[in-house]
């Protein structure tokens, strides 16, 4: 008996090494196949970053299936039990770098694509693909363009399925409608070098900076709301000192982020922090990083959808969720889209011995199929 179709397309995109930024082909295998179906594919090359946009329909609202075919390194091969891009089933799971996050996805959606035009060649409305090379890095040149270009050409997003591995135990426990925003800072707390004998003759940054840091570290910053928890400030790494014992340092360096909620905002934040730390008359400089705003998709017609779908594919209705770290699905909401990350469990991600259930990849190409159906109805 021959592979299902999704998993031989994912097993095809996990031979190929895709470590960030590097695509190494997995978009031209996509692209292909697309075009067979008849969409127009807009290759879009950013700073040596691959990109596409790839669309089909008519008039009506656009349904986007968004997600990156670039992955994390693999780190020591000899810890792998199978190699990482050898793409080796048994009788339950696919093996590779990628399976989860997120080329099992990719395979996913493009399966369910071609069996939904297969059948319903009429349907009103758009469907697009928007994928990058540029998710699992520095995520400067994927996405984030992709989504100014669609902007700058008036072309829009009414609905995006991003295929990151929403789900915790079970395939569609969990749908994320949204995520917090993102805030890095790296603070650089200026004191003067001297003896530790002589502390009069010195200014230790340390004990300086001290009374700053607990205040931030106990500061309330909001109670977040139904959706987010609160908001939360964490230190990630401090530094300081020469080395020696006998040598108080010269400066105080320390990184922190925040994961805030709707109830905030990053020039909020930024201005209490340099309140407290002038409070405390401090010398100090911070820059400032924000990978991402909080972004919320409200209960409506793509979470119904989605939901609708798993009810007949696996027969749960997910927990929607705001947890979990950052996506690119905060450089597309705030273009008005809604957005919601549907995709396979997270429990092997950016792990040795990544792997993901093929039944959940067929039951996942099911359920984007369905969602197809009831967004984009027969003209």
């Amino acid at each position: 008996m021959s592979a299902d179709p999704t998993i031989e397309l994912a097993q095809q995109l996990i031979r190929i090494d895709s470590v960030t930024p590097n695509d190494g082909g997995c978009q031209d295998i996509l692209c292909s196949r697309l075009e067979a179906l008849g969409f127009n594919i807009e290759r879009l090359h950013f700073d040596g970053v691959d990109n596409f946009w790839a669309e089909l329909g008519s008039e009506g609202p656009t349904l986007c299936f968004a997600g990156h075919t670039d992955v994390v390194p693999p780190g020591d091969l000899s810890d792998w039990n199978r190699p990482p891009y050898s793409a080796e089933t048994d009788s339950e799971y696919l093996y590779g770098r990628g399976a989860a996050d997120m080329k099992g996805s990719l395979a996913a959606m493009l399966t369910a694509c071609e069996n939904f035009v297969e059948q319903r060649p009429n349907f009103q409305g758009r469907l697009a693909f928007l994928i990058t090379s540029d998710e699992e890095g520095i995520a400067v040149n994927g996405t984030r363009r992709v989504m100014e270009w669609l902007s700058e050409n008036n072309r829009s997003i009414d609905y995006c399925l991003v295929g990151e591995p929403s789900s915790s135990a079970q395939l569609g426990d969990v749908v994320k409608t949204g995520r917090r925003g993102s805030l890095n800072g790296e603070l650089v707390v200026r004191g003067q070098q001297g003896h530790v004998a002589y502390p009069e003759k010195a200014r230790n940054p340390i004990h300086l900076a001290a009374g700053a840091i607990q205040e931030l570290v106990n500061q309330s910053w909001d109670s977040g709301n139904e959706y987010f928890p609160a908001t939360s400030f964490q230190i990630s790494n401090i530094e300081s000192g020469t080395g020696a014992t006998n040598v108080i340092p010269n400066d105080l360096r320390l990184m922190f982020n925040f994961r805030f909620s709707t109830e905030t905002t990053a020039e909020e934040l930024q201005s209490t922090v340099n309140l407290v730390l002038s409070r405390y008359q401090l010398d100090y400089d911070i820059d400032w990083q924000l990978s991402g705003e909080p972004f919320l998709t409200q209960p409506g017609e793509l979470t119904d959808a989605v939901s609708h779908a798993l009810q007949q594919t696996v027969g749960r209705a997910p927990e929607l969720s705001t947890s979990g770290g950052t996506s690119d699905g905060r450089f597309i909401a705030p273009y008005g889209a809604q957005v919601v990350e549907l995709g396979p469990l997270n429990e092997t991600i950016h792990k040795v011995d990544e792997a993901v259930s093929t039944a959940d990849l067929i039951d996942l190409s099911k359920t984007y199929q369905l969602v197809m159906e009831q967004l984009l109805p027969l003209a």
